[in-house]
Formats: C-alpha cells, structure tokens, sequence
C-alpha cells in the first residue's frame, strides 16, 4: 500500500510483479483492489508489473468532497505516470475509467503506448443521461434502499442474462453486493462524471494503439457505443465479448485477460 502527493491530492495505488508496467483505472465508485481477482494475477504471470489506482474520490485517496471534474482525475492519472517515472506505458481503463483514459490519450499522448478501453464509450445518449439523472435523485433524496433490494437492483443491471440465470453464481454475486453496497458514500464525488459530451471528433487525434472491449449484455455501456469509440480511434481494434454485462471483465475473466495480454504481446513481438 503506496500513495505519492499528485496534482494538489494524496494518490493511493499499489503495485504487483515486475517487468513492463500495466497500470489498471477502475469505473466510477470502485476501488482499485477490483482488478486483483482476476487481471492482477493474470498480468503478473504474464510479466507485467501491475499498478492499480484508487481515483481521487475513492478513500484511502482523499475523496475531495467540493467536487472535480474528469479532467482532474486525468491529471492525476498523468502525475502518478511521472513521480513513479513509467512513461510511456500501457493502461487499461474500465468504464469511467476507460472515460478517463481516453481523455489522458489527448492530454498527455506521450505518456501511453498502448490502451484498453473496457465498457467505455465518447458521448451521453439519453438513457444514459436519464439513469444518471434518477440516481442522483435517489441519493439526493435520502431514500436508503435495503441491501437485499439494493443486491438485486445492481445484479439486474450490471450482469448478464447468462450469470443471472444460473443459480449457484447470481446467489454468490447476489451475496457479493448486498456487502459491498451497504455504504455507498464512498464514491459520491465521482458521481456524474460519466456523463460527458460528444468527443468521438476529438478521439480523431489519438496516436496511441487502442484496444476497445465491448460486452454483448452490456446495458451501463452498451457494445454499440464501445464500438462507436473505436470507430473513431485512428489506431484501434474492437473486440466484442457476448454473454457478458458491465462486469464482463469479472464474469469471463478469462477471455478477457486473453484479449489483454495477447494485445499487448503484440506490441512487445513486434518491437523486438
């Protein structure tokens, strides 16, 4: 457990293995540790050395409770890249995360060699902005909802149809967030965040070689709007992976660990 003083805020990130450096940006509302399961290990095996980020609003990284805007987590994205001096590197960004890596791919475009972009996507569509919109309203309210309640709100739409009718794995995940979502202060900051305006125009100007991750059953970020990044990225592959929903890198780790490494790889054969 590391954390170094960045753009104004105390980071906190931690490290696993050794050789070339992978650095993991997680979604809105998750800590760092959601990638240990199963693409730190994969990763390290596979010779990376793993660095993985709690982003500015996610304790133990000061939560900065007056508020940001994603270019700050950018900046602070592009501050731990230089004080651990890893530049350039690849990065694989999740959901806001992929968000935010995009916008790092523009601000800082020697810093990255190469990108994943998982669950992402360029521009807020209107039911995205209306989901964002009804839970900010619920938060606001002061509405509590019960953890069982909130357990199969969250299973409903962040799994896959194929996770949720198997009974032995939905009452492990139902059992994993009925935990995990008793206090979701943490996070609070972040919120809104994800709600952004059209820059696929912008994405155009990336140079970095991307990777765009969709997921089939995906209704946080559906594959189309996945794919329509990568339409727009000059640079860029996309890979989309049925049976999945938005924790697809959590419910087929495999094949996604294997569409990570074997595109990193390639970069690695093709240099030497």
């Amino acid at each position: 457990m590391s954390s170094v003083a960045v753009n104004g805020i105390n980071l906190h990130f931690d490290e696993y293995g050794s050789g070339e450096p992978v650095l993991l940006i997680t979604g809105s509302g998750a800590r760092g540790r959601m990638w240990t399961p199963h693409q730190v290990p994969a990763l390290t095996a596979a010779g990376y050395r793993v660095i993985t980020v709690d982003n500015r609003g996610m304790p133990p990284t000061d939560e900065c409770l007056d508020g940001f805007a994603l270019d700050d987590m950018v900046a602070d994205t592009a501050g731990l890249i230089a004080v651990l001096g890893i530049g350039p590197c690849r990065i694989v960004g999740f959901s806001l995360g992929g968000m935010l890596v995009q916008e790092l791919l523009l601000a800082y475009p020697d810093l990255i060699t190469q990108a994943v972009l998982m669950a992402t996507r360029g521009r807020t569509d209107a039911l995205r902005a209306a989901m964002a919109a009804a839970e900010s309203e619920l938060l606001e309210s002061g509405v509590v909802l019960p953890p069982r309640y909130a357990a199969v709100v969250h299973a409903t739409q962040f799994l896959s149809p194929r996770t949720q009718v198997d009974d032995r794995r939905i009452r492990d995940w139902l059992d994993i967030f009925e935990m995990s979502l008793r206090d979701r202060s943490a996070g609070r900051a972040q919120r809104g965040l994800e709600l952004v305006d059209n820059r696929l125009e912008e994405y155009r100007k990336i140079k970095s070689s991307c990777l765009v991750i969709g997921f089939g059953d995906d209704v946080i970020a559906p594959a189309y709007l996945c794919r329509e990044v990568s339409e727009y990225i000059p640079d860029c592959r996309y890979e989309e992976v049925a049976g999945c929903g938005h924790y697809g890198y959590l419910e087929n780790p495999e094949t996604i660990n294997s569409l990570i490494i074997d595109f990193f790889g390639k970069k690695t054969r093709s240099a030497d």
